[in-house]
């Protein structure tokens, strides 16, 4: 007999794990996602959640509640009667929520835990510098991302990749490491092993503010923070009075007696600025108020005014 899965998450990297369990002729019987929000040019449309609009194309009946404690969604959750939840890329549950099936509630974190606890595991991984990450699965409990290890899979990090790269890698490692833990946890083939909480380290949430690069920093510092946070929420400075994301950047080091922060370009190709003991030379940007591009185009169309 097939277990009965229930799956929750959100964006699309929780896509392919849904995708490899249907794909392996698991009874995924209901998915749960955030609700429709709107957004947009001028946030006027309403934007369904990537897991929604793949789960509508299956035929698998949808739930959306606001409240993960509501009672009416607790008891159509209930009327599912899953075996096994699992959950990828979605939100903190209430003990009604986690403890429902038999077999339990399993998470997939995109990081080596317990190293990368929080809402940005890849983010910080690649600021800090590492240069190995990778998934887990656990089954969850009352404290965030602390819960008994079913799997873990490693990936490498490359020293010019972005989150966003990582990202991609990992939702195809992450969907595959999914399908292992459900494999196991069907067959009752698995050992759970604690997590060492002497390891452990935190990932929270980052938000636009804290974003701005400071220059004055070692030169792999710096290209670390811009690719940690590229393409969202982005790694920004001030560039004539607007905000410059800075997307892509290579290392480069030299010796200087420029101040950190300071420009160097030839207005063609060249766009790079200052560290404190090198610069980051500039690939792909975004100034506010136009699309992404690369440095060439916008050094074609731009003329630097503070240099």
């Amino acid at each position: 007999m097939s277990l009965r899965i229930v799956f929750m998450g959100t964006p699309e990297f929780a896509v392919p794990s849904l995708q490899i369990l249907l794909e392996n002729d698991y009874d995924v019987v209901g998915v749960v996602t955030a609700t429709d929000k709107l957004g947009g040019r001028g946030r006027k449309k309403l934007l369904e959640p990537a897991i929604k609009k793949f789960a509508k194309g299956k035929d698998i009946p949808i739930l959306q509640p606001k409240n993960l404690k509501d009672p009416a969604f607790v008891e159509a959750l209930r009327e599912l009667n899953a075996d096994l939840q699992v959950v990828v890329a979605f939100r903190m549950l209430p003990e009604v929520v986690w403890a429902m099936p038999e077999k339990g509630t399993f998470n997939l974190h995109g990081s080596l835990l317990p190293k990368y606890r929080g809402a940005a595991p890849i983010n910080w991984a690649i600021i800090n510098g590492e240069t190995e990450t990778g998934v887990t699965t656990f089954f969850i409990r009352h404290e965030i991302d602390t819960g008994d290890v079913l799997f873990q899979e490693k990936m490498p990090v490359g020293e010019n990749e972005t989150a966003g790269d990582v990202h991609d890698r990992m939702m195809i490692l992450g969907a595959e490491t999914v399908l292992k833990t459900v494999r196991a946890i069907e067959s009752d083939d698995y050992e759970l092993k604690k997590q060492d909480e002497s390891q452990a380290t935190k990932a929270p949430k980052i938000h636009h503010d804290t974003c701005k690069i400071d220059f004055d920093q070692p030169t792999a510092q710096v290209h670390n923070f811009i690719r940690g946070l590229s393409p969202y929420p982005a790694a920004w400075t001030i560039l004539d009075d607007k905000e410059l994301k800075i997307l892509r950047t290579t290392k480069e080091h030299s010796g200087h007696s420029l101040s950190p922060g300071k420009i160097v370009t030839d207005d063609k190709i060249e766009l790079k600025f200052a560290t404190r003991d090198g610069f980051v030379r500039v690939h792909e940007l975004k100034m506010e108020g136009k699309r992404r591009m690369k440095v060439t185009d916008f050094l074609n169309g731009y003329s630097i005014l503070e240099k």
